[in-house]
């Protein structure tokens, strides 16, 4: 769970671009709105709404709505545990963004409700806490899938589907069908995201050194698959990020 708060438009120069992560992200835009390219199209969150992000595979560009105070908290599920809380196959909302109340109906209205009744960042954190524990208390945990997810973030994404099958005695086809349903990506999908986001944290730190840098392509066949595969998931190359300004990316960055 975080809180952004920014005095108003962000820099020219910010490439304002956010990566996948892996996580699905639940947004309340308290004060001003943020606007929001993916997927080709454009999308305003405006001041009091609440959105649900689905799982990316793609990169998104995020930008406050008005030139004036923002502020926005947001919550974010990891790949082994967000289908607890959403009672929906996730994959209709993968690289989407959505109205909260328009995939869960009347508990996503009552929530903003709720939401727009309080003042303080605390006494919001306090309602949607109260709302995702009671949506978490109706689905029971799915062994099978949390120990898949489990193996593919403590790999870094290296591990296979065959070997998730030996592991498991589940078929691919299977494992597909239940990714697909509870995270909105199948295992590999999933896994190529993993394995990105460990090398971007990486990419991204301000003490990487060349040494650590070579080290990326421990986990991609060569180098123009790395490249290929950064470019993707960010729309660039890493030639391009490495020295851009992107403070309002990292900020929106949470593994």
């Amino acid at each position: 769970m975080w809180v952004f708060e920014c005095s108003g438009k962000l820099p020219s120069d910010d490439l304002k671009l956010v990566v996948p992560n892996g996580n699905i992200k639940l947004t309340i835009f308290s004060r001003n709105g943020i606007t929001a390219s993916v997927n080709g199209k454009s999308i305003t969150s405006r001041e009091g709404s609440i959105n649900l992000t689905g799982i990316v595979n793609m990169p998104l560009n995020l930008d406050t709505e008005k030139d004036i105070f923002t502020q926005a908290i947001g919550i974010e599920f990891n790949p082994r545990g967000a289908y607890r809380f959403f009672q929906f196959n996730l994959a209709e909302i993968k690289n989407q963004i959505h109205q909260l109340d328009d995939v869960m109906g009347r508990p996503g209205k009552q929530l903003e409700e709720l939401i727009a009744n309080t003042t303080s960042v605390q006494q919001k954190i306090n309602v949607v806490q109260q709302f995702l524990i009671k949506e978490l208390m109706q689905n029971n945990g799915d062994l099978i899938f949390e120990f898949c997810v489990d193996r593919i973030i403590s790999s870094k994404g290296q591990i296979t589907i065959k070997e998730l099958e030996k592991k498991t005695g589940y078929s691919s086809r299977w494992l597909n069908m239940k990714f697909t349903d509870k995270i909105g990506v199948s295992p590999k999908n999933l896994s190529s995201i993993i394995r990105f986001r460990e090398c971007y944290k990486a990419f991204t730190s301000e003490n990487l050194s060349k040494t650590l840098r070579n080290e990326f392509y421990a986990y991609y066949h060569d180098q123009s698959h790395f490249i290929k595969n950064f470019k993707h998931f960010t729309g660039q190359l890493p030639s391009s990020i490495e020295p851009a300004l992107n403070d309002f990316g990292r900020k929106f960055y949470v593994v």
